[in-house]
């Protein structure tokens, strides 16, 4: 029986490109997105398109009954994979920024995944798998709120995948580096004079959304899904300067 998977955040980029190489497997994929002219264009595509708006409750409510509805209540996967950054000092930043920031990043993410869940459990089988980031793992000036959502997503899914222990469901995160996607044009500067840029090198280390494709295959594909998959050679050194080096040392590195 061909197995259904939800993937939020499939206008573009990382979501759109593992839409297509999971489809591309046998996968039957639901592909949600926030705008109702991006849902029809993943139907024109040959995917089931999904109205998502992580940012509105509501949304998130039908959004997830149509799901039920379409799996006959037998969800197999869920990519969690959309979000936004605010980037700015945290002195720009106001209270509903914030909200807005983790509304999208985490607590949508929240309520949907607790909405589908009981589909997954039911058949003690699934996967659910988490887009991360380099900024889940450190937090640099200017992208203080989107590293704090992003924290918090690490926090819960840690969380999560403990207490499903014994459901037959796998939970993983992905952990990108610097991606070629339209994330940057989307970001919310909250200081336009004065936007936060990533460094030049950053391009040097800059990789497609294929790469973090392979690892979401094999987060949902194999018999043994890692917990986390860092992507690109700064995820990488990342994670390993975290672990060897002081903090001060780390700040000093990260404020450049």
């Amino acid at each position: 029986m061909q197995k259904s998977i939800l993937i939020t955040g499939c206008s573009s980029g990382i979501g759109l490109a593992s839409a297509h190489a999971l489809r591309g497997n046998g996968w039957r994929v639901l592909a949600a997105c926030r705008k109702a002219e991006d849902v029809a264009r993943m139907d024109a595509l040959g995917f089931i398109g999904i109205e998502l708006d992580l940012d509105c409750p509501q949304s998130v409510e039908r959004a997830a009954a149509r799901v039920i509805a379409l799996t006959d209540n037998r969800l197999y996967g869920l990519f969690n994979n959309a979000g936004y950054g605010v980037y700015g000092p945290l002195t720009s930043i106001s209270r509903e920024q914030m909200e807005q920031q983790f509304s999208a990043n985490f607590f949508g993410t929240h309520q949907l995944t607790m909405l589908l869940l009981p589909a997954m459990t039911a058949h003690r089988e699934g996967r659910i798998v988490m887009t991360s980031s380099v900024m889940g793992l450190i937090s640099t000036p200017g992208r203080g709120a989107y590293a704090a959502s992003k924290y918090a997503l690490e926090a819960w899914s840690d969380a999560l995948r403990m207490e499903l222990r014994h459901s037959g469901i796998h939970v993983s995160l992905i952990e990108p580096g610097p991606i070629r996607t339209q994330f940057t044009e989307n970001v919310n500067q909250t200081r336009r004079d004065k936007p936060i840029e990533n460094p030049g090198i950053a391009a040097r280390f800059t990789l497609g959304p294929e790469a973090v494709v392979a690892k979401v295959r094999h987060a949902f594909e194999s018999p043994a899904p890692r917990l986390r998959y860092p992507v690109t050679l700064v995820s990488h050194a990342i994670g390993v300067l975290k672990r060897l080096l002081p903090a001060r040392l780390m700040d000093k590195i990260l404020q450049g």
